[in-house]
């Protein structure tokens, strides 16, 4: 992996956090393309709750319990699905291979029903490893065969990518790390990690952010001030506002999954 010398614009972003999966072009600070973003749950989320209905402690989440616990398993042993693969873009969606997971722990070890049931470390061990393992192995698939359609699609916009970085708690993954080396060493690009203590802290990523920003004399537009004092004499509730409960990063690539199509877990819930 590069030290963070490596890192110039334009470089392909990928996040992994417990909320969300994102890949993204950079070109500059403010200026991304999103090349494909989760559907529903994302991979955190996914280790997360697959770690709880195998009973494995999750105080520090559950993505490292599972993974230890996945050393011990043969990760062929499950026929789980990797998720998306007739949807041939960027995007991730980790709902339907949770699923198979649980169905999975339901039938052969039970409890699965969503109860937080704490395990011995000993009932039907060889079992939740295998269900780990198999787990991981196509969780980590779709992961690495989203990025690799990435690096082909930024590539054919910006020729010219400097490195691949990995951001995002799940970066801290053991096995996520070394499938994304690999990927990164067959597309002759630096692979960048921030170090695995600063993976979590979105403190730290968030007050970053905002000091490029500042540096470059990037700011938001402040409120009118004629609207201001418009609203200040009329009733509230005849007062709109655009919410945004995910501040807008940027556009999305043409090939990108438009916003009003939905996964299969959007859609049970719309219908």
């Amino acid at each position: 992996c590069a030290g963070t010398e490596a890192v110039t614009f334009p470089f392909l972003a990928l996040l992994v956090s417990g909320g969300h999966n994102m890949l993204i072009t950079a070109r500059g600070v403010g200026d991304y393309t999103i090349l494909g973003s989760t559907l529903d749950d994302a991979l955190g989320e996914a280790y997360d709750k697959t770690a709880r209905l195998l009973g494995l402690p999750v105080g520090g989440g559950g993505g490292p319990a599972l993974e230890k616990l996945a050393l011990e398993g043969d990760p062929t042993k499950y026929k789980f699905p990797v998720p998306l693969r007739q949807r041939k873009n960027c995007d991730f969606s980790y709902a339907g291979l949770k699923t198979a997971a649980r169905m999975a722990i339901d039938a052969d070890i039970g409890g699965g029903d969503g109860d937080d049931v704490e395990w011995d470390g000993v009932d039907k061990r060889q079992t939740r490893a295998d269900i780990a393992a198999s787990f991981q192995a196509k969780a980590v698939k779709h992961l690495e065969e989203r990025l690799k359609r990435a690096i082909v699609w930024a590539r054919e916009d910006t020729p010219d990518l400097s490195c691949i970085v990995v951001a995002g708690g799940v970066a801290a993954n053991a096995t996520v790390r070394s499938t994304l080396v690999k990927i990164a060493e067959d597309a002759n690009l630096p692979l960048v990690f921030p170090p695995p203590k600063w993976c979590t802290d979105n403190g730290v990523m968030v007050a970053w952010s905002g000091c490029e920003r500042l540096a470059l004399g990037l700011a938001e537009s402040a409120v009118d001030a004629d609207l201001e004092r418009k609203h200040e004499t009329m009733d509230p509730r005849d007062i709109h506002c655009n919410l945004l409960p995910r501040w807008p990063i940027g556009e999305k690539d043409g090939r990108a999954t438009r916003d009003n199509i939905k996964s299969a877990k959007t859609a049970r819930i719309a219908d």
